[in-house]
């Protein structure tokens, strides 16, 4: 089976269109989305529709961190990740809100965990930054591997023979092996904001057949992106940023 693993959408339709288009020709069987649809950008409530309709076409899908402040509270987040969030309350509708509020925190499938951040709390929403907290993370964890999004920024975790963890920065195209006498962790970077220097939007395809995964790297309308969020009036460095992949 291949399968699309896309997180931190974070509203932005161009970047996600383009995404689902790309993942179209990719001979994709069922798409994993990993959290963090809403917040930052200008179109929550269409991204959310394409979600919905996603998981009703068989799509599997988590909650993230600013799609639980929807319906929570923005404690923790900083000023302009809660003024997004209060915006983005807004122009969402009921059903919109139910569904984020109802998905789950992880799901786990033939030894694969699926989470939009840690998989030893996934509730906690921790950052896996590091070699330090991702050794942590695998350690505590039960799973062969763990596919999280939530840091904006790729990166392939994996237990050696030793014990030692070792971190790769995976080559967008090149296939990345993740047999299963080792452990990892995937952290797939963002559709919609990534932070790793490279503007592009990032998603991931695995093959849970060859064992292997691949990041692609997608060009979008960031113009357009960065326009929408300047006219909804929300902070300028939403829209600065996104240029910049920062």
């Amino acid at each position: 089976m291949r399968l699309a693993l896309m997180a931190d959408i974070h509203a932005n339709r161009e970047a996600f269109d383009a995404c689902l288009e790309h993942a179209a020709g990719q001979r994709i069987d069922q798409y994993m989305l990993l959290g963090d649809y809403v917040g930052y950008g200008a179109d929550p409530g269409y991204v959310v529709d394409r979600i919905m309709d996603l998981c009703a076409k068989g799509a599997d899908a988590v909650i993230g961190n600013h799609d639980a402040a929807i319906s929570g509270d923005t404690r923790g987040m900083n000023p302009i990740a809660a003024t997004a969030i209060g915006w983005t309350r807004d122009q969402l509708n009921q059903t919109h809100q139910e569904f984020l509020g109802g998905l789950p925190y992880s799901i786990d499938t033939d030894g694969r965990l699926f989470v939009h951040a840690e998989a030893t709390d996934p509730p906690r929403f921790g950052y896996i930054t590091n070699t330090e907290s991702a050794a942590r993370d695998l350690h505590e964890s039960q799973a062969n591997a763990v596919f999280c999004g939530h840091v904006h920024m790729p990166a392939i975790y994996g237990i050696t023979a030793t014990e030692k963890v070792m971190r790769h920065v995976p080559v967008t195209g090149v296939p990345v092996p993740l047999p299963r006498h080792r452990r990892w962790l995937v952290v797939l970077g963002s559709v919609g904001q990534p932070r790793d220097g490279n503007p592009d939007a990032c998603y991931g395809i695995l093959d849970t057949v060859k064992c292997e995964i691949i990041f692609h790297r997608v060009a979008y309308d960031i113009e357009a992106a960065a326009q929408k969020i300047l006219a909804a009036g929300l902070p300028d460095f939403l829209a600065t940023r996104l240029f910049i992949g920062r």
